[in-house]
């Protein structure tokens, strides 16, 4: 049974930049939440962010794959990795706090150790995984603040929808494996995902929102749209797909756990917000808890007799 090696610096390179990506789909939602319904939002996500992969993939000569195996993984995909999720998050951001949101969506790598361990052969829950995802999901706890706790017992179905959004993440990862058996290079599937979950979303979207009788979205919104589809979307999900192939599906949910870091610290470098003490001590852990996950810890640990 072959075990899930640690992640080497290009593969933290490329998760810290997802971090940064997905990190400002809450600050996108934030703004659209509050001039369109949630169908429309992540309707047009998808099939903007289709219309790009496309276009990069016409101008790089690849073409997607026509046969009906193919395309039945894209479908799954993009009900378990974009509809999923993204409405339910949508859906959950209109009731509560961004901030309570982004701990919620902690949750996913512990998901995805569970999720993992009962689907696959390769990456078996392990004491020290265990350990670091809880310390993981404590620092961003402690990093975003107690206070936001305080209103974890409000609006619960709108926290468990984020919760199931977090679970959808994690099931999808694992069943994403699969594109890597199948030879297809990061661009196929990432495109793939978001044309077919944009087929699926367009109708029920036309039924229930009915889009054109919507006020005329303004200069912000558009941008906040833009944004969530080129950067968030289009772009993230190449980086999704390669992640995904060398390091795999319990170490790339560790994103979430990276994504409030890079909130924070673009608030810091950006907006010129302070950082607190419960700031660093948050990063702290969630550095302890990543290198648990990775198998890091254990490595050092397992080496120690030897070089005493």
């Amino acid at each position: 049974m072959s075990q899930q090696k640690p992640m080497g610096t290009v593969e933290w390179l490329m998760l810290v930049g997802l971090s940064i990506l997905w990190g400002g789909s809450f600050l996108f939602n934030g703004i659209l939440v509050k001039a369109l319904p949630p169908f429309t939002i992540v309707t047009a996500r998808v099939a903007l962010a289709a219309l790009a992969l496309h276009l990069i993939l016409r101008m790089s000569g690849q073409s997607m794959p026509r046969d009906g195996k193919s395309w039945a993984a894209f479908f799954g995909m993009g009900l378990l990795n974009n509809i999923i999720p993204f409405l339910l998050i949508v859906w959950g951001q209109t009731h509560i706090a961004s901030g309570l949101a982004s701990i919620l969506n902690a949750t996913t790598p512990l998901f995805a150790v569970i999720v993992a361990h009962l689907l696959t052969d390769d990456e078996k829950m392990t004491a020290g995984r265990l350990v670091g995802v809880v310390t993981g999901f404590a620092g961003v706890a402690l990093m975003i603040g107690p206070a936001v706790l305080g209103s974890l017992g409000d609006n619960t179905l709108a926290q468990l929808a984020v919760l199931g959004g977090a679970l959808s993440y994690s099931v999808a990862g694992i069943f994403g494996r699969r594109f890597k058996r199948m030879g297809m290079a990061p661009m196929l599937p990432a495109a793939g995902q978001v044309t077919a979950s944009a087929i699926m979303l367009l109708p029920v979207t036309l039924i229930v929102d009915q889009p054109w009788t919507l006020a005329a979205p303004g200069t912000e919104t558009l941008a906040a749209l833009l944004g969530l589809a080129l950067l968030s979307t289009a772009i993230a999900y190449v980086l999704f797909f390669r992640i995904l192939a060398t390091a795999g599906a319990t170490n790339l949910m560790l994103v979430t756990f990276l994504i409030p870091v890079s909130a924070i610290l673009l608030g810091a470098l950006v907006l010129g917000e302070q950082l607190q003490a419960k700031h660093f001590a948050g990063m702290a852990m969630i550095a302890v808890g990543l290198a648990a996950i990775d198998g890091r810890i254990a490595q050092l640990w397992k080496r120690r007799p030897a070089s005493s």
